[in-house]
């Protein structure tokens, strides 16, 4: 197994840093105080910072087909999505934010020409945005063959429309300003398997009958890009909406989550380094019963602690993303659950930590330790929880000791 990044990409990563350093990080109140005075414009110093990315060759570095991004191995990408965790606006800046690059990876692959010239073409030129709408509130959507918006075709699949009908929740994305689509997860054969239910339909934002019903929080926290309640009454498709294969919406659904989960824990990655490093500078400068708090034993023992837990999460993710480069994606899955579930405690863990050292200050917003540890604790339960990982890992364990043990006999 081979982890070591290229001369290319360390050449993106020295040029990442600059570019967070240099033009990201100023920015950050300039960007939040526009999109607080004007919800749904895009902020000017965006624009600018993409422009930059651009001039700067930063763009697309998440694309992994070569005629469309960087066309970077998984590996490679890595540390360039770690570096990008704590900072949103890089991740925009760069094209790679959560969720438009997971849902322009799916459409390189299912959508037609004509779909990818009309909806992933200005996405990949960084002129729009898309959401992912499958999880709902009336429905336990951790198992996705539970999803129960409804698509009716009127007609035939060549010539015919679809309705569409339903309620979705917790969907990332949608109140970005310049969000264009929706991917929309609806069951169009309640009476076929729980795999072939199900297909994908490309929503325009606009569209009649689409309504945003209400932002959600987590944990009292609301992202500018939203996290929002969805109602689709009677909204009408042509044919040509459906993603891929009507019936296939399972499979794209799966072959679009495995890449999301595992650049969330390239992403996470980053931030629980970031969460050690402030640990690190907080617990010196703080001193209780007449001693630094990082003389403490259990402060020293959570540092090493969390060095230990960082370093274990990075090498799995990358031998997940080794796996992912040289025996596709749907090779490494049982890595993508243990990663799952493993870097999400891991980072959690030393947030949590962090949180302890720093005080009050801790769950205060004069850092960003409350609102990660509530960002990260939530993905414990999206892209699946850690429940549903653990089944799935356990089950593939006692397959293998059960085919192990009949071949003994």
């Amino acid at each position: 197994m081979e982890f070591a990044t290229s001369a290319r990409s360390q050449d993106y990563a020295e040029r990442l840093a600059g570019f967070i350093a240099d033009h990201v990080e100023p920015a950050v109140d300039a960007y939040h105080t526009a999109r607080a005075a004007a919800p749904d414009r895009q902020p000017e110093v965006m624009e600018q910072l993409k422009a930059r990315a651009r001039s700067d060759g930063l763009w697309n570095l998440c694309v992994r087909h070569p005629d469309h991004g960087k066309g970077l191995s998984f590996v490679d990408y890595a540390p360039l999505a770690e570096m990008m965790g704590p900072h949103p606006l890089a991740q925009e800046a760069t094209n790679c934010d959560p969720p438009s690059n997971i849902n322009a990876d799916a459409m390189l692959i299912y959508a037609s020409p004509a779909q990818k010239e009309r909806w992933l073409q200005p996405q990949l030129d960084g002129l729009t945005k898309s959401a992912f709408a499958m999880t709902e509130p009336a429905v336990a959507s951790s198992d996705a063959g539970n999803i129960a918006t409804t698509a009716t075709l009127h007609g035939d699949e060549e010539t015919g429309q679809w309705l569409l009908n339903g309620r979705k929740w917790y969907i990332s994305g949608v109140l970005h300003p310049q969000c264009s689509y929706l991917m929309t997860v609806a069951n169009t054969d309640p009476d076929s398997g729980p795999h072939g239910r199900h297909t994908q339909f490309i929503v325009p934002i606009d569209a009649p009958g689409l309504k945003v019903v209400r932002d959600l929080p987590k944990f009292g926290y609301t992202d500018p890009d939203g996290h929002v309640e969805l109602e689709l009454h009677d909204v009408t498709l042509p044919a040509d909406s459906v993603l891929g294969q009507v019936g296939g919406g399972f499979a794209i659904g799966q072959a679009r989550l495995g890449p999301a989960r595992v650049q969330h824990c390239m992403r996470m990655i980053g931030i629980a380094e970031e969460a050690l490093r402030l640990m690190c500078e907080r617990a010196p400068t703080r001193s209780t019963f007449g001693a630094p708090v990082s003389t403490r034993a259990n402060v020293m023992d959570w540092i090493a602690e969390a060095r230990i837990e960082i370093e274990a999460a990075r090498l799995m993710t990358l031998r997940t993303a080794w796996l992912m480069d040289t025996e596709g994606d749907k090779a490494s899955a049982p890595q993508m659950s243990l990663i799952k579930v493993q870097v999400m405690r891991t980072a959690t863990t030393v947030i949590d930590r962090a949180i302890q050292v720093f005080g009050a200050a801790g769950v205060s917003d004069d850092t960003p330790l409350a609102r990660w540890y509530a960002s990260l604790r939530s993905l414990r339960i999206a892209d699946g929880p850690d429940e549903v990982h653990l089944m799935a890992i356990a089950r593939r364990e006692l397959r293998h000791r059960a085919a192990t043990d009949e071949g003994r006999r």
